[in-house]
């Protein structure tokens, strides 16, 4: 499993969680609400938790 920190703006963070969600070969545990960061009303992060799909099946 890997936990990942998405750091951008609102749209490039929903962009990409996108493309994590569309990805075959992932699963998307779980994906945080935004967070604004400090300093910065451009900027937000978000925690996304993903792990490898097994594509071998059991027979």
């Amino acid at each position: 499993m890997l936990k990942i920190r998405l750091m951008g703006t609102k749209s490039d963070i929903a962009w990409f969680q996108k493309i994590l969600s569309s990805n075959n070969k992932i699963e998307v545990l779980e994906i945080s609400e935004l967070y604004s960061n400090k300093g910065t009303r451009k900027y937000y992060r978000a925690y996304a938790q993903v792990q490898k799909v097994n594509l071998k099946k059991d027979n």
